[in-house]
């Protein structure tokens, strides 16, 4: 029996307009029986979510308000409050542009029919149309299918670099948890010094709770995520109010309006204002979070041309909104910036929560509502990241990809991944114990991984004219397309060599920059696998199939 990898067309081959360029129905009739999907995979994951559920997912691992409150005692050395504000502000408008580039292939790839190249135009793509065609919907597919005939090697370099940045995004939101829990402890007990390995255990216990509820509760997943999305918007609405109204209630003086808008302060070390400005915008892009979070799950969700587009949207409207003003709450509600920059508690908020609250009990409960939208978070990276771990070792991109490519018929998800990045995520973890500058190192690549795993496929479609994709539902036309990926690419290409800068002046072992040198020695480690993979690599396959030999669940 033919299986339906003899019957793909690889994405390279985008101007192969030819009969055979097709798969078929009439090619082989078993194949009806395959229950494919439109990269040629059988389709095996269940869709469990839909668009609430994926709306969820996105503005809950995001955790807009929660980042920015974390990284508060770090953003504010570049121009104080008023940089905090203004830096967010910028990194959002260009992040947008980047989302909307990022949303308008998650579209396109996946479309209606599968028509996602020039192989077999096909009409653009309506939520009626769809029929839940879908694929990897990831930048690594997108990339294979934007590069025309270098899609092959750019989709390597994108998958692995997405796939990297997802695995330290996912310690990096275990590392959050455990420095909240560890502050919620250490607020309510005064002589308490808090140790790394603190941090380490709690880290470790949260990691395998997550991997456990990843491996058990696939089916329940996109509930959780609803709730997720539920914490998240009333947990920044109760912070904002208690914020807002509680320096009034204990009788503290708020900040003044020109403190919070105009007290540029740059305390980088650099001459240069505008420099320290564009250096800030770096926690402003990691507080936005990534507009590819939802697309990874484009074989759980049904019309995922239609229905990932629009969960973007809505994460790049709520999270950002809310984080503006939740922002504007606590920067008004802080009366020592002091006390915070110097706190004994691993995370910020806990010393601006007690400045803010007046009480040991109203900072912990503040505290709490960052805690649990933190924990949702880490379930949906854990998600995002083996569902990409996954679909690189289905394409035989990974090491051991045939055990990794594996599907639980029990579980109905990706098992073995996920188990993967629960390890990875404990040994990267270990390295925290050692030294926070050396883990630091490596979450702060996470930014610049996914930002370079997102040029790679949008500068070739801007390169090739926007030619070697059809349009799906959401399509920006014309001019406005070009403009968009335009400044998009450029965007990511300036800001991944500043964000390689030093984050002030003058640098020792402890303040230095070291993402650069994690990103070149992945990227390095990456070239040298491709070296070793290029005979055997499959890279994503495409067909153009019509709605009868999808699979079942797919129409």
């Amino acid at each position: 029996m033919a299986t339906v990898e003899d019957k793909t067309i690889p994405p390279t081959a985008i101007e192969e307009k030819s009969s055979s360029s097709a798969f078929s129905p009439t090619d082989d009739a078993n194949s009806l029986d395959a229950g494919v999907n439109v990269s040629g995979h059988k389709q095996e994951l269940q869709r469990n979510f839909g668009l609430l559920s994926l709306i969820g997912l996105g503005i809950t691992s995001g955790t807009v308000w929660i980042t920015l409150g974390g990284a508060i005692n770090v953003a504010i050395y570049n121009g104080g409050p008023p940089g905090v504000i203004y830096e967010f502000i910028a990194a959002w408008v260009f992040c947008c542009f980047v989302a909307a580039s990022i949303a308008e292939l998650a579209s396109a790839i996946p479309s209606a029919g599968g028509g996602m190249s020039s192989l077999g135009a096909r009409a653009p793509a309506t939520p009626e149309s769809e029929g839940d065609a879908e694929n990897e919907g990831t930048v690594y597919h997108w990339a294979t299918v934007t590069a025309g005939r270098y899609g092959r090697s750019c989709g390597w370099f994108a998958g692995w670099w997405n796939c990297l940045a997802w695995l330290l995004g996912f310690a990096s939101t275990l590392q959050f948890l455990g420095v909240q829990t560890v502050s919620m402890y250490a607020v309510m007990h005064d002589g308490f010094v808090t140790q790394q390995w603190h941090v380490f255990v709690t880290y470790v216990i949260y990691c395998w709770i997550v991997v456990l509820i990843g491996l058990y509760m696939n089916r329940s997943l996109p509930s959780i995520q609803m709730i997720g999305g539920f914490t998240v918007i009333a947990g920044v609405f109760i912070s904002i109010i208690v914020c807002a109204v509680m320096p009034h209630v204990n009788d503290r003086a708020y900040a003044s309006n020109f403190s919070v808008w105009g007290d540029w302060q740059n305390q980088t070390g650099y001459s240069s204002s505008g420099l320290a400005f564009l250096l800030g915008m770096l926690n402003g892009a990691f507080s936005v979070g990534t507009p590819d979070l939802t697309s990874h799950l484009a074989e759980e969700v049904p019309h995922p041309s239609f229905n990932i587009p629009k969960a973007i949207l809505a994460q790049y409207i709520i999270g950002p909104i809310t984080g503006f003003f939740y922002l504007l709450a606590i920067l008004y509600g802080i009366s020592d910036f002091d006390a915070v920059l110097e706190s004994r508690y691993p995370f910020p908020l806990a010393e601006i929560y007690r400045q803010v609250a007046g009480t040991k009990a109203g900072s912990v409960g503040l505290l709490f509502l960052a805690f649990l939208p933190t924990f949702i978070a880490s379930i949906g990276c854990l998600i995002t990241s083996s569902r990409v771990v996954w679909t690189l070792a289905r394409d035989r991109a990974m090491p051991f990809s045939r055990f990794f490519s594996h599907i639980d018929t029990s579980q109905h998800n990706p098992f073995r991944a996920i188990v993967l990045c629960g390890v990875f995520a404990t040994v990267l973890g270990c390295i925290y114990v050692g030294s926070t500058t050396a883990f630091s190192a490596f979450v702060g690549s996470f930014v610049i991984l996914s930002t370079l795993s997102y040029v790679t496929a949008i500068l070739p479609h801007l390169l090739s004219k926007r030619r070697n994709v059809v349009p799906g539902w959401f399509w920006m036309e014309g001019v406005t397309g070009f403009i968009v990926n335009g400044i998009s690419c450029a965007f990511i290409l300036v800001f991944v060599v500043i964000f390689c800068f030093p984050f002030s002046l003058p640098v020792d072992a402890a303040s230095m920059n070291y993402a650069s040198l994690i990103t070149g020695g992945l990227s390095l480690f990456v070239l040298a696998f491709w070296f070793v993979r290029q005979g055997t690599y499959v890279g994503p396959k495409q067909v153009v199939l019509d709605a009868h030999v999808l699979a079942k669940d797919a129409i």
